[in-house]
C-alpha cells in the first residue's frame, strides 16, 4: 500500500511516499480502507523534529475517515463509513496511508449526508472544542471568545458555542480578507484586528462584559490580550501555540478579574469524555448545526504541499488529503 513516511524528522524533504505491507486485523481493531486524512499542525511539528516523543520513520496524519474492511462487528460493519482521531501519527502509523489498522474506541460512524473529506477535518478540531468548552463550564447564555475564525480550532469552537446557545460566539482574524471572508460564511461577531484591538471589539460585542470563557489554540500575544478581554470571574483555556510558544501576561487581568488560566490535551482526556463528545457533535454534524469548513484539498502524494499550504498559507479552513 501506498503511504506517507517521515523518513526523519528535518523538514518537508523528509516525507516521502514508500510502498508498505498491508496492516494486519488484531484483536480490538478495524481495518479502513482510507478515503481521506485531516493535516494538522501536529504533522508539521513533528516532521520539524519539534515533537520529540514521535520517532521517524513514522507515517504521519492523527486523523481521518474510511470504509470498514474487517474487524468492525456489528458495532462498525463491513462498508460502514468511520471517522476517527488518536494516537495515530503520533506513537504509531497514522492516517496518510491508503489502509489503517485503528482501535474500536477511536471511531465513529459518519452520519448520512456528511462527505467523507468534510469529516475526515473534524476530530480533532470539534472534539478538542467540545470536550474544552465542557470542561471550561460552558452553558447556553454563556458568552465564548475563540481566536483565529479561519483555524480549525478557532472555527470549530466558535461553530459549536453558537449550536449550542451561547449569549455570543466571539472569534477574530488579522486579515482583513478573511473578516470579510467570515461575514460571507455567517460569522458575524468576527473581530478585525487590523483595525480593532481583540479587547476593544470584545467589549463592544459584549456591551462591556467581556467574554466567560476564552478556548485559545493561537497563544503569543494573542493570548495575553484574550486575558485582558474576560468578564469577571471568566477562565482562559489555553491548548495550542500556532502563533508563539511564549506569551506575557499582565497579572492584574487575573487578579481584579478574579480570573483563572487552564491548559487542555485532547489525548488526555478519559475515553468517557470522548463518548460523551460524540454523543453531542454527531446530532449537530447531522443536523447542519455545525459544518466542517475545507478550504483545499490534495491527494497523498503532495501531503508535503499540503503541509507547507496549511502553516505557510493559513486558510480558511480545513486542509485535506484525499487517499
Amino acid at each position: 500500500m501506498r503511504a506517507m513516511r517521515a523518513e526523519q524528522c528535518s523538514g518537508y524533504a523528509g516525507l516521502t511516499l514508500v510502498d508498505l505491507p498491508k496492516p494486519a486485523v488484531s484483536d480490538g481493531k478495524v481495518l479502513l480502507r482510507m478515503t481521506a486524512a485531516g493535516v494538522t499542525p501536529l504533522e508539521h511539528t513533528i516532521l520539524a523534529g519539534q515533537f520529540p516523543l514521535a520517532k521517524a520513520p513514522l507515517v504521519l496524519g492523527s486523523e481521518g475517515s474510511g470504509v470498514v474492511e474487517e474487524g468492525g462487528g456489528t458495532d462498525f460493519p463491513g462498508g460502514a463509513r468511520v471517522m476517527f482521531t488518536g494516537p495515530y501519527g503520533v506513537f504509531e502509523d497514522g492516517a496518510y496511508s491508503e489502509w489503517l489498522a485503528v482501535r474500536k474506541e477511536s471511531l465513529c460512524l459518519i452520519p448520512e449526508g456528511v462527505d467523507d473529506v468534510s469529516a475526515a477535518g473534524m476530530p480533532v478540531a470539534y472534539l478538542t472544542a467540545q470536550m474544552a468548552l465542557t470542561l471550561a463550564g460552558f452553558q447556553a447564555g454563556k458568552t465564548v471568545l475563540a481566536p483565529a475564525i479561519g483555524g480549525s480550532v478557532g472555527n470549530a469552537v466558535t461553530q459549536l458555542a453558537r449550536a449550542l446557545g451561547a449569549k455570543h460566539a466571539i472569534s477574530s482574524t488579522t486579515n482583513p480578507a478573511k473578516a470579510t471572508q467570515a461575514k460571507a460564511l455567517g460569522f458575524h461577531e468576527v473581530i478585525d484586528t487590523s483595525v480593532e484591538k481583540l479587547g476593544d471589539g470584545v467589549r463592544r460585542l459584549t456591551g462591556g462584559d467581556g467574554a466567560d470563557m476564552v478556548i485559545d489554540g493561537v497563544g503569543g500575544a494573542v493570548l495575553s490580550e484574550a486575558l485582558g478581554a474576560l468578564a469577571l470571574g471568566g477562565s482562559l483555556t489555553t491548548l495550542g501555540y500556532a502563533a508563539s510558544r511564549t506569551a506575557t501576561i499582565d497579572v492584574t487581568h487575573l487578579i481584579w478579574q478574579r480570573a483563572s488560566i487552564k491548559s487542555f490535551l485532547l489525548f488526555a482526556q478519559p475515553q468517557a469524555a470522548w463518548a460523551d463528545a460524540w454523543n453531542t457533535l454527531v446530532p449537530l454534524l447531522q443536523s447542519g448545526a455545525i459544518t466542517p469548513i475545507v478550504a483545499q484539498t490534495f491527494p497523498l502524494a503532495e501531503a508535503a504541499d499540503a503541509l507547507r499550504y496549511l502553516v505557510e498559507g493559513r486558510p480558511f479552513g480545513r486542509v485535506v488529503l484525499t487517499i
